[in-house]
């Protein structure tokens, strides 16, 4: 079993390679329509935006999580005001697997040759956004590990968000904030997603017993997602990730009425429970 261990944030992040919550980071821009000027401009900020998830520790406690993180960065225009030039884009980050957040009113300024640095109480724009992805990122990675895990890195993420509505880059905090609320209330899928992967792991471990129980509570996990928000695009997308593999694991264990609840559930991705379902009833 995956180890489930007590944590504590830090207010004050540190920098640190001993402490990596995330491991591979890959980050991708489209800057085609910025001058080639303004484009040599942000010739470090890779790099920069790199170092900053790696080197910072998140979490005092996970510190092995090693999660591969992905970010996109599409820039769609710059403004200057004195010696300060402020970019205007749209951003993704992922987990490449199910967690997936898609910005489109980002909005900060960044200078070659100066740090990223995270500090909750003195808000900068850049590494203010960065860092409220990387916790929402850190929220779901933790909340496989305990019911409600996550909960710590949501109230961070609220908070920068919150701190961002009142400085002079408001763009988009309002709807960041909103997001992270809504993450965080949303328990039918931090439930759906805890007892998934518990399941899975105990399946693998030859725990058949333990791990049907388990897929009953990932069950009503979904089945509170719906009551509470209906057919809500992290649920759907949870389950669209991960259809393959449910249809799999069930169709070896038999269970041909979780495969019928799963059609029921998730009729999205039907051709892939129907398959399974087939196949036990042959």
């Amino acid at each position: 079993m995956r180890k489930l261990v007590l944590y504590t944030f830090l207010i004050y992040i540190n920098f640190s390679n001993g402490y990596s919550q995330f491991g591979s980071v890959n980050i991708d821009f489209d800057y085609r329509l910025l001058r080639s000027d303004e484009q040599q401009d942000l010739i470090n900020l890779k790099d920069d935006i790199k170092r900053f998830f790696i080197n910072t520790n998140w979490d005092n406690d996970y510190s092995d999580l090693n999660i591969p993180l992905n970010v996109q960065i599409i820039f769609e225009g710059s403004s200057a005001k004195g010696n300060v030039k402020t970019y205007l884009c749209k951003a993704f980050f992922s987990n490449g697997s199910d967690l997936r957040y898609f910005d489109n009113a980002v909005q900060f300024y960044y200078s070659s040759g100066s740090n990223l640095y995270f500090d909750l109480v003195l808000f900068e724009p850049l590494s203010g956004f960065l860092a409220f992805y990387a916790q929402l990122i850190l929220a779901g990675e933790i909340d496989t590990y305990s019911y409600r895990g996550g909960n710590k890195a949501y109230e961070i993420a609220r908070e920068i968000s919150l701190r961002g509505t009142s400085s002079e880059y408001q763009k988009g905090w309002l709807t960041r904030t909103a997001t992270a609320d809504h993450l965080s209330s949303n328990t039918g899928l931090r439930l759906a997603r805890l007892n998934y992967f518990t399941a899975f792991e105990l399946f693998q471990n030859g725990l058949i017993e333990e791990s049907v129980e388990a897929y009953e509570k990932m069950f009503k996990g979904i089945e509170q997602s719906y009551f509470d928000y209906g057919r809500e695009k992290n649920t759907q997308y949870f389950m669209k990730v991960h259809s393959s593999q449910i249809a799999k694991v069930f169709q070896l264990l038999g269970r041909k009425s979780f495969l019928e609840r799963m059609l029921d559930l998730d009729p999205d991705n039907q051709e892939t429970y129907q398959a399974s379902l087939d196949v036990i009833s042959k």
